[in-house]
């Protein structure tokens, strides 16, 4: 356990985020980028005529649905502290030293390192299941935790 985070905690009534509420906030923000992803390319899909032609399809437009999570994430994280899905739940993430909305370079690294956790099998977000502080691989690269709003 971190003692100076525990008492930084303590001190601001601050409480950790529960991970289902974090699991909720992820899935939520997951539905809407799909769902932004899929209305772009929808004459693209409507076009493939095989599983196989929508499959090629994905696999073309994977690294904008990269970016796109990336300038998702930096934005809501930087602009109000919590993405959409956050937002709902009523959670949000500050960083450590400040205890406010994480800079830019903060929620960059954070967005950054969300895709990395992804692509290695969700790893980073298992990880937060381990931590009492609940944190994944992104939050300890940003120096960030998420807590109740």
């Amino acid at each position: 356990m971190n003692e100076q985070l525990d008492d930084v905690l303590d001190r601001e009534y601050l409480q950790i985020a529960s991970l289902k509420a974090r699991s909720a906030a992820f899935a939520i923000d997951e539905i809407l980028i799909s769902i932004l992803l899929f209305i772009v390319l929808w004459d693209n899909i409507s076009a493939a005529k095989t599983v196989e032609a929508i499959i090629e399809l994905t696999n073309h437009f994977l690294l904008e649905f990269m970016a796109i999570k990336i300038v998702y994430q930096t934005f809501f994280t930087m602009q109000y502290g919590a993405t959409l899905g956050k937002i709902a739940m009523k959670i949000r993430v500050i960083e450590v030293k400040t205890l406010s909305n994480p800079s830019f370079f903060s929620a960059f690294n954070r967005a950054v390192f969300r895709v990395v956790s992804e692509a290695l099998l969700y790893l980073g977000f298992i990880w937060a299941f381990l931590d009492p502080y609940r944190r994944s691989w992104h939050d300890f690269t940003a120096k960030t935790v998420v807590v109740n709003a």
